[in-house]
């Protein structure tokens, strides 16, 4: 069974070009395609970094700016009509209730100021001051939504673009025409920013990844944990994706995505920012803060019932040195060399007693022993934190081509509506599926993401799955003396029967990490033994 549907391949049709976009192109790409193509063009030699700022402010500024005359446009009409009870004979009396925030803010729509409407942007053209002008227009929004303080992009009188150049930028994005329906708006812009962040980040490589989870292994975590309500915790959040698919996931089961309580913490300004107007274009409100969630916890006393992140991968140098008597480190003190046990234990500790936690790590997270981590991952076997590990595939992040393994963590495996898990980790071999859309990168089909979330919910025994049996080289439930008997590694490959060529334990960028890592520890003790040679020479009359 595992063999066949592990082969087969989602059949997606090709996104049509809709209405919303007044270019043309083939009609089988992606009009947020087409878009982004076009805004990436007037880019020039800015970096890529730096533009993303640049175009996805003027986005938000586009959607929030429609919003707010689709909703201008809904009072006019009910203000003359005499049949509605908001019916208003006076055209000065009509004219104030246009101008009530509160009508507006009562719709979730922000209050945009008249010099910051998107009909007085274009009016600018491309005059001298655009920038100038661009910026003060997102300063008097953040003065009249105090949930926005700080979080727009003011940069843009300073941006290294000619006025023509921002100026065509502008309008570009001003072709995106988000309609009269909020729901439906709300859907383009996701659309259209998700696209833009994705491309920006396939731009930067490495950087840009650092607040890009690829949708789909965001899917993977979300469905897997069931956020339906209740307090979510990201603390390596980035632009807030992970938000954003639970309340996609709350939706898609007839829920209230207002039933969940965001908290998030991004260390990044700029990312921080692309984060909370992410959510914000969302429809969504949540605490996150800027800072350094390991030596800098801003959420200290939160106990969440979902953990979810994607921190970034083998940190090292992170601070370990600042905050070593940490009460975090319940299951051992993390090396500095490497963060991933730092972020393990993070997670746990903000976990409520029925919380639980999905996080994506390096696949060397399973295995490594160096400083400490193989006693800190038996610590938290031993504790019965460890629920659940999938391995997948290389080639799923634009950062690196390394595989990547999920996580899962819960505080009481033996919850009511569950079977009794206690003293068992289901582990998830899911390395040998996906399907290649470029040359560097491969995307999980929607069949390969169902089985794994569905083997796992057979496996905690949920209501309504089938009876969970283990899969030969594709799932497999251990004891704890099974895991004591491999010196506590985690790899699946160990547990599902994987073939022995396959079984990889530490990709060969996360070895050569490790052995630059040692030769640079051994160089600088050779220097230091060095000096000491030459030290004593010295003091016997043989030195310099």
């Amino acid at each position: 069974m595992v063999g066949g549907v592990r082969q087969s391949r989602a059949t997606v049709e090709p996104l049509r070009a809709p209405e919303w976009c007044g270019m043309t192109h083939d009609r089988d790409i992606p009009a947020e395609k087409a878009l982004f193509e076009s805004a990436d063009a007037l880019r020039g030699s800015v970096e890529s970094a730096e533009y993303k700022h640049l175009a996805l402010g003027l986005v938000f500024l586009k959607y929030v700016s429609d919003s707010f005359a689709v909703r201008r446009a809904q009072l006019d009409a009910l203000t003359r009509d005499p049949d509605s009870e908001w019916y208003v004979e006076e055209e000065q009396d009509r004219s104030a209730v246009l101008e009530e925030r509160d009508e507006y803010r009562a719709e979730n729509v922000f209050w945009i100021p008249a010099k910051a409407r998107w009909d007085a942007i274009l009016a600018l053209g491309s005059q001298p001051d655009l920038g100038v002008q661009l910026d003060l227009a997102l300063d008097v929004i953040e003065q009249d939504n105090p949930q926005l303080k700080g979080v727009l992009p003011k940069i843009y009188a300073r941006a290294p673009m000619a006025p023509e150049t921002l100026g065509r930028l502008v309008s570009t994005i001003g072709k995106i025409g988000f309609g009269d329906d909020p729901a439906r708006a709300r859907d383009v812009l996701g659309r259209v920013y998700e696209y833009f962040i994705k491309e920006f980040a396939r731009a930067e490589g490495h950087r840009g990844g650092e607040f890009y989870t690829p949708a789909n292994v965001v899917r993977l975590l979300v469905e897997m944990l069931q956020p339906y309500r209740g307090r979510i915790f990201d603390p390596a959040c980035g632009s807030c994706g992970m938000f954003i698919q639970s309340a996609n996931f709350i939706r898609a089961h007839a829920g209230r995505p207002d039933e969940l309580a965001i908290y998030g913490q991004e260390m990044n300004q700029a990312t921080w920012r692309i984060g909370r107007m992410n959510l914000a274009i969302h429809g969504l409100n949540g605490d996150v803060r800027l800072g350094n969630s390991l030596l800098a916890d801003e959420h200290q006393t939160l106990k969440a019932d979902f953990v979810i992140a994607n921190p970034p991968f083998n940190q090292k140098k992170w601070g370990a040195p600042h905050v070593k008597e940490d009460a975090r480190w319940k299951h051992g003190i993390p090396p500095d060399g490497n963060a991933n046990y730092a972020w393990i234990q993070h997670f746990a500790s903000h976990l409520a007693p029925h919380g639980r936690a999905g996080f994506v790590l390096a696949n060397g997270s399973l295995t490594s022993s160096q400083s400490g981590e193989g006693a800190i991952r038996e610590a938290l076997i031993r504790d019965d934190l460890v629920d659940c590990v999938v391995a997948l595939p290389g080639q799923l992040f634009y950062t690196t081509g390394i595989p990547v393994c999920l996580w899962f963590l819960d505080r009481n495996k033996a919850s009511s509506g569950e079977r009794d898990r206690r003293g068992e980790v289901l582990l998830i071999d899911a390395r040998s599926m996906g399907q290649k859309i470029s040359r560097t990168q491969i995307e999980l089909g929607d069949e390969e993401l169902q089985l794994i979330v569905d083997t796992y919910h057979s496996w905690r025994g949920q209501d309504g799955t089938e009876l969970y049996e283990d899969e030969l080289g594709f799932a497999a439930s251990a004891k704890l003396a099974d895991i004591e008997a491999t010196s506590f590694t985690l790899s699946p490959g160990r547990y599902v029967g994987a073939p022995e060529e396959e079984e990889d334990e530490v990709a060969f960028e996360e070895r050569m990490a490790e052995l630059v890592e040692t030769l640079e520890a051994e160089m600088v003790e050779n220097e230091r033994l060095a000096a000491e040679v030459k030290k004593a020479l010295a003091r016997v009359g043989y030195g310099p």
